[in-house]
């Protein structure tokens, strides 16, 4: 069994419906996991979705703030949501395919913009967060796993636009690049992005600040495909829909894809 995944913040399905159908008509993707979906979860309009072969749904929703969403062409069922933090967010869902792959789709906090807990509140909530996945995956090591979303950390060199300058930016402060790595290291996660691209910048965020964010190109990689490695050599095909940021009332994220042949 071969199947596509993708996964974009989509930062308001209902508002961004009409470039979320464009994705999946013209692209195709067996599953698309969202976040940031910002909608209770009967107010998703799975019915335009449906009408493209997206007749599957597991999503963890709340009014107006974050969300996550996996839509699919194949069959799934729910395998579990988690408050990590015990923020009341919806920020966890996971879902299982009839082939026993199991896929976790995450929107880590985005962690305000001072890197220091004692003064930043949001910022301890993300590290908690982290620490939370972290302990969480450690104690139950998974197997036959995807884990996607967006995790608003850039943890390389070359996951943002300069690193000398980005250091004390959230999103790639070494504290969260540390806390990213002991998570991953838990589940053995391996990057598939950066497995299948290991050289080069590459990014799937740019500010909505930006006058033109495609000549600046002041970008980040915040959204990710990690699996397990059970499954990690069957993954392939990564790619970026960098054009995505400039349709049409866009996200300030784009989708990120891989193929896994299983």
């Amino acid at each position: 069994m071969s199947f596509t995944l993708a996964t974009w913040n989509i930062n308001s399905v209902r508002l961004r419906e009409p470039i979320v159908c464009k994705l999946l008509a013209e692209e195709g993707p067996d599953v698309l996991c969202l976040q940031e979906c910002k909608s209770p979860v009967d107010k998703i309009p799975l019915e335009q979705f449906a009408a493209l072969g997206y007749t599957h749904m597991v999503a963890e929703g709340q009014k107006g703030y974050n969300g996550v969403a996996i839509l699919s062409k194949l069959p799934l069922e729910a395998a579990g949501a988690h408050d990590f933090a015990q923020l009341g967010h919806a920020r966890h869902v996971a879902a299982k395919l009839s082939n026993g792959v199991t896929i976790h789709n995450f929107y880590v906090p985005a962690g305000g913009d001072v890197a220091d807990r004692t003064v930043n509140e949001k910022f301890g909530q993300k590290m908690d967060y982290l620490a939370q996945m972290r302990d969480f995956f450690h104690a139950d090591a998974p197997q036959k796993s995807i884990l996607v979303g967006d995790l608003n950390i850039a943890p390389r060199t070359d996951d943002v636009w300069d690193h000398k300058k980005m250091l004390k930016v959230v999103s790639h402060t070494p504290v969260e690049v540390e806390a990213l790595s002991q998570t991953q290291d838990a589940g053995k996660w391996v990057d598939i992005t950066r497995q299948d691209i290991p050289d080069g910048l590459l990014y799937s965020w740019w500010s909505y600040r930006a006058k033109d964010w495609d000549l600046a190109d002041k970008g980040r990689r915040l959204d990710h495909i990690w699996a397990t490695p059970d499954i990690s050599n069957a993954g392939h095909g990564s790619r970026v829909i960098r054009a995505a940021r400039g349709w049409e009332k866009p996200s300030d994220h784009v989708p990120v894809f891989a193929t896994f042949d299983l």
